[in-house]
């Protein structure tokens, strides 16, 4: 891996959210009605990625809370409640830093009511309670509350594992063969490299539900389309069998392009690739007339669609690598994969600074 150079950028500071309520349930909306106005304005270009990435940071996180983060501290990577960091990560907040507020749920247990095995009760009268049998309970959510939580960057203290750590942008793909094999596997459709007429990339064919990459291309242009075309394999598959109207409910193509390069930029740079060729400056133009729910329904359809596809391919690398290491020889003399072009690596020159994704 090549060594950085670049220092770390210096970290923004939070844009609180202030809330002049005193009462939970008035909090919780006044959080709320901020969160609209949120929406609206993440659709301004530049906003738009910001939010993406915050997404690809915090993808296992509720719509809400990765928009409030991405409101309040964009350039966040890890966060925690005050008491966390301190008992679970060995770190204090520092003086003076400003909470970013999400919502938490408020949950209680209750007990787990069984049915006897034979669903009735032949003697005829109660049945004792055995008291040595154990009680079974549950959490059920009965609403949420508004809660601060402060990012890595706001702390200090013992040094965090290096899982913790945020990954490299690069322009090359360290690790490609498996990178590729684990998104490959995770398709819905198969995946298969085709000399294409024209500029495209690879597309999606709709009606033999396959897709198709352009030859010879670099190896991270080959794993940013795939996870496009996957996305919309994901996403917008149409059943050809299926009755008209039920077909015509399907997003139009602006909408389609804007939901699979949404996810692709997410994926993207949740593993650390170079997304700087990535632009969003259409999304002000496509998101204009559209009302709140469709604009919150599409933020939401994407990043469902990224949170489903980083824990599939993560997943995927997770079997691969525990098999490389428990059969190295195989593993290694099946490699390269039959069906895996490599492309052409672009690996940076030597000395050549490393961008760190925040």
């Amino acid at each position: 891996m090549a060594t950085e150079l670049a220092q770390t950028p210096e970290t923004k500071p939070v844009r609180p959210i202030i809330l002049s309520s005193e009462h939970p349930a008035d909090k919780m909306q006044e959080l709320m009605e901020k969160l609209e106005q949120g929406v609206k304005d993440v659709f301004r270009s530049d906003q738009y990625k910001e939010y993406l990435t915050v997404m690809s940071k915090f993808y296992n996180y509720s719509f809400n809370n990765v928009l409030l983060i991405a409101m309040q501290k964009p350039d966040a990577s890890l966060v925690a409640g005050f008491s966390a960091w301190k008992n679970h990560f060995g770190r204090h907040v520092k003086k003076g830093e400003k909470g970013i507020k999400i919502m938490a749920p408020i949950s209680r247990k209750v007990k787990i009511e069984e049915k006897e095995e034979s669903g009735t009760n032949t003697s005829g009268g109660e049945t004792a309670e055995d008291p040595d049998k154990e009680k079974k309970t549950r959490n059920v959510i009965t609403g949420f509350k508004v809660v601060s939580v402060f990012d890595i960057s706001q702390t200090e203290g013992k040094e965090l594992p290096e899982y913790y750590g945020a990954k490299e942008l690069s322009g090359y793909v360290e690790d490609y063969t498996d990178l590729f094999a684990a998104i490959r596997e995770t398709s819905p459709v198969p995946v298969g490299f085709e000399d294409i007429p024209g500029e495209a990339h690879g597309y999606y064919h709709q009606i033999e539900k396959r897709i198709a990459l352009q030859e010879e291309m670099s190896e991270l242009q080959n794993i940013k389309t795939l996870i496009h075309e996957t996305a919309h394999a994901r996403l917008h598959a149409i059943d050809l069998a299926a009755p008209e109207e039920e077909r015509a409910d399907q997003p139009d193509q602006s909408t389609r392009e804007v939901q699979a390069e949404s996810v692709a930029y997410v994926v993207c740079q949740h593993f650390g690739l170079d997304t700087s060729d990535y632009s969003f400056a259409y999304v002000a133009g496509w998101s204009s007339g559209k009302e709140m729910p469709e604009l919150r329904a599409s933020l939401d359809v994407i990043r469902n669609a990224a949170k489903e596809t980083i824990t599939a391919i993560e997943g995927q690398l997770s079997l691969r690598r525990e098999y490389q290491k428990e059969s190295p020889e195989k593993a290694k003399q099946e490699e390269p994969e039959a069906g895996i072009t490599r492309g052409r690596s672009e690996r940076p020159e030597k000395g050549k600074e490393m961008v760190r994704c925040l």
